[in-house]
């Protein structure tokens, strides 16, 4: 181990994060190319990747790609590895597994930007130790990827669960939410454009604000539904709505007062941040390139 070599991409809405990552997970090249048109998005990522490789020395095995969604996961279908039915401008139907892996001249894997986060934690990270995890990732949209015993649900799709519903908080009740098809789904009402719609940029709000408060109540409904239905050992959020410190304890402070007496589980115990942080994405791109060679 800690010898082979793969290329891992993180594929997000804002930057694509590119790695060429050891083995052990070591990332040994780091970088990132701008989201734009699929075109020249796509033509930087090639062009980036080959200067990496001619400074490294040493060429990857595969390609891995955690990727924002839909996205075709299934390697049985013709469109396996595109971009389906996004309402991102321009990249519904961008075949960017395809298209990289031809351009680097390497077998290509690819699965969704939270389920490569989750295989990354699983390998690498915060549930390392357990056999049943969720990642639920918390920024412009929602996304939640499970594992139970090795298997991610809803193969040979993926799970959509940032569109399930939840109670409103009392105190939020005239919200519309900004979901352009549920309007208040989860991700309508707990999205990091959510939060911005409601009371300003995040990042400015006070520890105090009531608008935490909310937020963490939808969240901890989240981790409720999650845990009941699967009986989860651990979940992580990750995204970056997350990277507000105050956050987390609320969150796990609400998933107690919801769950009551129920179960004798703990939100402190059971919901986590991601130990790989702002990495756990690019090296869930790495899980996927050596999954590719196995």
């Amino acid at each position: 181990m800690g010898e082979t070599v793969v290329a891992a991409i993180d594929a997000g809405g804002t930057s694509f994060k590119c790695a060429l990552v050891r083995d052990d997970g070591t990332i040994l090249r780091a970088w990132s190319v701008p989201t734009t048109d699929p075109e020249t998005t796509l033509e930087a990522c090639s062009a980036s990747f080959e200067s990496a490789i001619d400074a490294l020395g040493t060429a990857p095995k595969s390609l891995g790609i955690a990727s924002f969604g839909p996205v075709e996961i299934n390697p049985a279908s013709a469109d396996y590895g595109k971009i389906t039915g996004t309402a991102k401008p321009g990249w519904n139907g961008a075949d960017i597994g395809p298209r990289l892996s031809r351009t680097l001249k390497l077998p290509f894997k690819i699965d969704t930007d939270v389920n490569g986060a989750l295989a990354a934690e699983m390998r690498w990270g915060r549930a390392q130790d357990v056999s049943q995890a969720a990642y639920l990732t918390v920024g412009t949209g929602i996304g939640v990827g499970l594992c139970l015993d090795g298997v991610f649900l809803g193969r040979p799709s993926h799970p959509e669960f940032g569109h399930i519903r939840v109670a409103r908080h009392p105190d939020d009740a005239e919200f519309s939410g900004v979901c352009a098809l549920h309007g208040d789904c989860l991700e309508g009402l707990a999205s990091a454009p959510a939060m911005t719609a409601r009371w300003g940029d995040p990042e400015k709000l006070p520890p105090d604000h009531l608008g935490w408060e909310i937020e963490a109540f939808y969240l901890a409904q989240a981790c409720l539904n999650l845990y009941l239905a699967t009986r989860l050992e651990r979940i992580i959020l990750g995204g970056g709505l997350m990277n507000a410190t105050n956050l987390m304890p609320k969150v796990q402070a609400a998933f107690d007062q919801l769950m009551g007496d129920y179960l004798p589980i703990k939100g402190d115990a059971l919901i986590h941040a991601p130990k790989l942080g702002n990495h756990a994405g690019v090296l869930g791109g790495a899980v996927l390139a050596l999954d590719a060679l196995s």
